[in-house]
C-alpha cells in the first residue's frame, strides 16, 4: 500500500467512516473496467475546481457512470446520458462533486486528515480484497483496482478524503435534536383523527327531473368544445400481413409429435387428489397437543394462529397432494370434509393440518385435449414457417416490391388502416405494429416488422389525415350526453349549496338521503369514490360544520361529527414521534450542512470546464 504523509487531527467515529468508504467500494462494484475515463485528449485532466482542490475528468466519469447505473438499476432499465441529462442527472453529479471539493478544500486548509493506519484498517477489512485464505491479499487488491482503472495511490488517496470529509460533515452536521415543542406539535396534527357524516348526492336527489336539452343547445355545445369532438390525426396505413392464424391451416399436422407433448405435459392433464392445506408447526409434540385440545374445545384455528404470531398467509401450502404432505398425507386425506388432522411430526416439528377443501382426481384424456395442443402446434409450427419466409419477403421488398405485389406473390394478406394511438383494430392490436407506425413517416421503404406472435407484416404510409372536427350529426349522441353530464353536475352542486343551507339551519341531514359514517380517519386516511379534497376540506371545518364537496362526476355534503386529539402516551405515539424526531435532526443536519458546504464554495470560488465537461459526456456516446 502506498503512503502519503499525512497528520491526524481527530480520530474519526467509525459508523460515519463506513457509510463514506463503503460508497466508494460501492462505485467500485459496479464496475468500470473497460470505460475509458482518463484519456480526454487536449490535456484536459479536469472539468473545474473548488478553491485549490481540482475535481478530476476521471471522477466526474465515474460519479457520473455511477449515478447512470444506479438509476437504471431502480427504474429496471439501461439509462443513457441524453436521459440523465433530461432528468438533470448530470447537473446532480456535478453539484454533488463540487460539494465535496469544497469541503476537501476546507479540510486542507484546517489541516484535517486521518492517518495512514485507520486508512490501512479500512482497506484490509473489505472483503473484495480478501483472498483464498480469507484474509487481506496485495495481489487481489491491486488485480480489483486496475480492474476498475484506479491506481494504488488514487484509491488511497480518495479513500483518505472520503473518510477526512467525513470527519469535517460529522462536526458541521451532528448533534442536532429535534426540539420537543416542534415534535409534539407535529405528532398532534399528523396523528389528529375524525368522524364524519356524508351525504352522496345522485340524480334522485333533484326536486325535479332534468329538461332535456334543446337542438339548438346542442349544435351550441359541439361548436363550443371542438377538442372533445375532434378526431384525432390519422395514418392511412396499407400493410401486407403474414399471420399463424392464416398460416396455421395450411400446415400438416403431426400427431405423434401431438402426443409426444402430451406425455410430456402429462402432470398438466392427470392430476392426482388433492386437500387445500394449512399447517401450523409448533416447538414442541405437548405444544401442538395442547393446541388441538383447545381447539377441540371450541377455540378458533385463527386464534392460536395469531397466538403463534402468524399470520394464515404464512401456513398455506394451497392445494397439495399425498406427495406433497408426506409423512401427514394420511391424516390429512382421511378427512372427507373440512377438519384439523394431527398433531403430525413432520421435518419442521410436530404440525396441525387444517384441511379446507377437497379437489378431486383429474384426467384429461388425449382426445380431449388434442384441441388445445393442436393449436399451440399449430401457433408455433406457423411462427417457424413464417420466420423461414422473411428473408424471401426481405429479398421482394429490396427488389421494390409494393406491399400489394406481397399480397399476390406471397400470399400476404394486403389491407388498408386508419391508424391512431387509441383506435382499435385487429392488427394494431400487435404492440410491434403500433411501434412501427408510431414511426413512419412519407416515403419510407416498408420494412418486415416481427409480431410477438410469429407474425410478419409490412407496412407503407399512404397519407396523413390532419386532425378534423366530427360533423355534428355523426356525434350527436356524445353531445347530447356531455350537455346532460354537464348540466346534472351544475344541478347536483345547486341542490348539495341547497341542502347545506338548510342543515346550517337546523334541518336533519339525514332527512335528504342515506348518510355514510366516516372515520375516525387521520389526514392521510382514504374514502372510495370521493374526490381527493374531501378528507381535506374534513380537517379544516370545526365540530358540527358543514360544507359541501365537489369533484367529477360527484356532488355531496359532509358534516364534521367528531374531533379526536392525537393519543399522546400509547406504542403508537412514542413510535411515531421517535420517527419524527430522527426526520427532524435529519433535515436539520442537512440543512447545516448545506449552508457550510455554500459557505464555504462562496468562499473559495468556483470554476467550471464546459469543454472538459462534454468531452467526459463525449466517451459515453
Amino acid at each position: 500500500m502506498s503512503r502519503l504523509t499525512t497528520i491526524e487531527h481527530h480520530k474519526p467515529k467509525k459508523k460515519g467512516t463506513q457509510i463514506v468508504f463503503w460508497g466508494l467500494v460501492g462505485l467500485m462494484a459496479v464496475g468500470l473496467g473497460g470505460f475509458g475515463v482518463t484519456n480526454f485528449g487536449g490535456g484536459m485532466s479536469r472539468i473545474g475546481s473548488v478553491g485549490d482542490r481540482d475535481i478530476t475528468t476521471a471522477a466526474y466519469a465515474r460519479a457520473l457512470q455511477q449515478e447512470l447505473r444506479a438509476f437504471g438499476a431502480q427504474i429496471k432499465q439501461t439509462v443513457t446520458l441524453e436521459q440523465a441529462q433530461a432528468l438533470g442527472l448530470d447537473a446532480q453529479v456535478r453539484q454533488r462533486l463540487v460539494a465535496e471539493a469544497a469541503l476537501a478544500n476546507e479540510a486542507d486548509h484546517i489541516g484535517l486528515s486521518v492517518g495512514d493506519e485507520r486508512v490501512a484498517r479500512e482497506i484490509t477489512g473489505v472483503d473484495a480484497f480478501h483472498g483464498p485464505a480469507g484474509k487481506f491479499d496485495r495481489e487481489t487488491y491491486r488485480m480489483v483496482l486496475r480492474q476498475n482503472n484506479l491506481s494504488e495511490p488514487e484509491f488511497e488517496s480518495g479513500l483518505r478524503e472520503d473518510m477526512t470529509r467525513s470527519l469535517l460533515q460529522g462536526a458541521v452536521a451532528g448533534g442536532f435534536v429535534a426540539p420537543q415543542a416542534m415534535t409534539d406539535r407535529l405528532h398532534a396534527f399528523i396523528a389528529e383523527r375524525r368522524s364524519f357524516s356524508l351525504l352522496r348526492l345522485t340524480e334522485a336527489n333533484l326536486s325535479a327531473p332534468l329538461p332535456a336539452p334543446a337542438e339548438d343547445a346542442l349544435k351550441a355545445w359541439h361548436a363550443a368544445h371542438p377538442a372533445d369532438f375532434t378526431a384525432p390525426e390519422i395514418k392511412r396505413i396499407t400493410y401486407a400481413a403474414l399471420l399463424p392464424e392464416q398460416v396455421a391451416p395450411t400446415l400438416p399436422v403431426d400427431e405423434a409429435e401431438l402426443r409426444r407433448v402430451y406425455d410430456e405435459r402429462r402432470a398438466e392433464y392427470v392430476q392426482p387428489e388433492r386437500r387445500l392445506v394449512e399447517r401450523l408447526v409448533f416447538p414442541t409434540p405437548e405444544a401442538a397437543a395442547e393446541a388441538r385440545k383447545r381447539i377441540d374445545a371450541g377455540t378458533a384455528f385463527e386464534d392460536i394462529v395469531a397466538e403463534r404470531g402468524l399470520e394464515l398467509s404464512d401456513i398455506d401450502l394451497g392445494d397439495a397432494s399425498r406427495e406433497d404432505l408426506g409423512a401427514a398425507a394420511d391424516a390429512v386425506f382421511a378427512l372427507a370434509e373440512p377438519g384439523i388432522a394431527g398433531p403430525v411430526e413432520t421435518d419442521l416439528g410436530p404440525a396441525l393440518f387444517r384441511m379446507n377443501g377437497v379437489i378431486a382426481a383429474q384426467e384429461t384424456p388425449f382426445e380431449e385435449a388434442r384441441e388445445d395442443l393442436l393449436a399451440e402446434y399449430q401457433q408455433d409450427a406457423a411462427g417457424r414457417a413464417i420466420a423461414s419466409r422473411r428473408e424471401e419477403i426481405d429479398d421482394l421488398l429490396a427488389a421494390g416490391a409494393t406491399i400489394e405485389e406481397l399480397g399476390k406473390e406471397v400470399g400476404m394478406t394486403v389491407a388498408t388502416v386508419d391508424y391512431a394511438p387509441g383506435i382499435d383494430s385487429d392488427i394494431a392490436g400487435h404492440q410491434a405494429f403500433r411501434d412501427a407506425a408510431d414511426k413512419l413517416q412519407q416515403d419510407d421503404f416498408p420494412e418486415t416488422v416481427m409480431l410477438a406472435d410469429g407474425g410478419l407484416v409490412a407496412l407503407r404510409l399512404d397519407e396523413v389525415v390532419p386532425p378534423a372536427l366530427k360533423p355534428f350529426e355523426e356525434v350527436r349522441d356524445e353531445v347530447a350526453e356531455a350537455v346532460r353530464a354537464d348540466a346534472l353536475a351544475k344541478a347536483l352542486s345547486a341542490r348539495a349549496a341547497e341542502i347545506a343551507e338548510a342543515v346550517k339551519g337546523g334541518a336533519d341531514l339525514a332527512s335528504f338521503g342515506t348518510i355514510e359514517e366516516l372515520g375516525p380517519l387521520t389526514r392521510d386516511g382514504f374514502v372510495e369514490n370521493v374526490p381527493p379534497t374531501l378528507v381535506p376540506t374534513a380537517f379544516e371545518i370545526g365540530a358540527g360544520e358543514i360544507r359541501t364537496v365537489e369533484g367529477e362526476g360527484f356532488a355531496g355534503v359532509l358534516r364534521l361529527d367528531a374531533i379526536q386529539p392525537a393519543p399522546t402516551d400509547d406504542e403508537a405515539a412514542t413510535a411515531l414521534k421517535a420517527s419524527l424526531s430522527a426526520q427532524i435532526e435529519q433535515a436539520l443536519a442537512q440543512g447545516a450542512l448545506a449552508l457550510y458546504s455554500n459557505a464555504l464554495m462562496q468562499e473559495a470560488g468556483i470554476t467550471l470546464d464546459a469543454s472538459a465537461i462534454s468531452a467526459v459526456h463525449a466517451q459515453f456516446q
